[in-house]
């Protein structure tokens, strides 16, 4: 298997996440999404990654991707209750709404978006909230595939927060619960490059926005 990368981008960090977990074999294969090469964009219909290539064959979407890892690598990270597993898949979703929303926050122009998209993302942590149970992960005691959704956005307001506090998971117990054991699970570190911190806060500045004074002051 052939992982198809950008460095920063959290959808790819979904499944270097779950290869991991699941302790496949693949390579990654890094390109600068600014300036695709042609092969890339010959095999990726929306131009994004993550690309997985088994073969002669391309898997797109991160989900996907996940889903078809999670297959051949047994034993399953989703619940065998079919119900739960699509409340998972849901959840999933729900994530990747999620870190667009995120993305919005800390690549904000003017501080009219800042706010629009603190908001969204301030909503859709307290819905969080309200489905998670006593933890630490997303089912209760078992690490599964939806927990591999959230690992990055969770991560990257780690950050955030060490950058300018906003306390978004303030009065969130049961959210902070799983934001700090996704933090700490070894494969959310070394799912990313060691100089992740200093690369994501550098795309920051590099927007020279509103959210760029708040997070990336000071940033290369």
């Amino acid at each position: 298997m052939e992982l198809i990368s950008f460095r920063l981008c959290p959808f790819v960090q979904r499944s270097v996440i779950t290869l991991q977990e699941k302790g496949a074999e693949y390579d990654v294969t890094y390109i600068d999404l600014a300036e695709p090469p042609a092969w890339f964009l010959t095999i990726s219909p929306f131009g994004k990654v993550p690309v997985l290539r088994v073969g002669e064959s391309v898997v797109f979407e991160s989900a996907v991707i996940n889903e078809y890892v999670d297959e051949v690598t047994p034993p399953s990270l989703h619940p065998s209750d079919p119900l739960r597993k699509a409340v998972n898949r849901a959840w999933i979703e729900f994530g990747s709404d999620l870190i667009f929303k995120q993305y919005g926050l800390y690549t904000a122009a003017d501080e009219e978006t800042f706010e629009a998209k603190r908001h969204e993302v301030l909503t859709g942590l307290r819905q969080l909230e309200e489905v998670l149970g006593e933890g630490p992960w997303f089912n209760g005691a078992e690490y599964a595939l939806v927990d591999t959704a959230y690992a990055p956005l969770f991560q990257r307001f780690e950050l955030l927060e060490q950058w300018h506090a906003m306390d978004f998971l303030a009065g969130l117990p049961k959210v902070t619960t799983w934001h700090r054991a996704l933090v700490e699970r070894p494969t959310t570190t070394s799912s990313v490059a060691a100089d992740f911190a200093d690369d994501f806060r550098g795309y920051i500045a590099r927007t020279e926005g509103y959210a760029a004074r708040l997070y990336a002051a000071g940033a290369a």
